[in-house]
């Protein structure tokens, strides 16, 4: 593909970019999460988050819960801008989202769990390895899904409690000395 767009000239080059983003929603997040990182971070970011919250708490009518949408957004972000406190805001919605949607409906199913699980694993290893700083400004969200998933079976609560003390012994130290 590279190859053929640099035998294109530059108007032609441009044409197509403007069909991709005229053909979908998705390819304009994509170009805007590109082009216009700084001038239009936030609101870049608050596309992706949208479309997360919206797979548990629509705006009308009921979750769908289909969560391989939510952490598709997730990976498309991460495609588009390679911003790595994006990215952990992100994984974090889609737990806080996960934890008030069992919160507040009960026992779902053991594919439910296992996905913010998964989630919560990645976001664990991501403060690990490239996002420590930002710990702190996680630590408080973090504190309130141990507190939500308090009596929730499936293991979950105990998973949650486990991760997030391995976190507080890895970061949570570092953090404050």
């Amino acid at each position: 593909m590279r190859k053929e767009l640099l035998t294109r000239d530059p108007p032609t080059v441009l044409a197509l970019v403007k069909k991709l983003y005229d053909s979908s929603k998705e390819n304009r997040d994509f170009i805007h999460a590109n082009c216009f990182e700084d001038e239009a971070g936030e609101a870049v970011l608050a596309s992706y988050r949208r479309k997360i919250v919206d797979q548990f708490f629509p705006a009308r009518g009921e979750g769908k819960l289909k969560l391989a949408e939510a952490r598709k957004a997730i990976r498309d972000y991460r495609r588009a801008t390679g911003n790595i406190p994006g990215i952990a805001e992100l994984m974090m919605v889609y737990i806080e989202n996960g934890v008030q949607f069992t919160y507040e409906y009960g026992d779902i199913d053991e594919r439910f769990y296992n996905s913010v699980e998964s989630v919560l694993t990645e976001f664990a290893e991501l403060l690990r390895t490239e996002a420590g700083q930002l710990y702190p400004k996680f630590n408080s969200r973090l504190d309130r899904i141990e507190q939500l998933t308090n009596g929730i079976g499936w293991g979950f609560h105990d998973y949650i409690c486990e991760v997030l003390w391995l976190l507080e012994k890895d970061l949570g130290s570092e953090q404050s000395g």
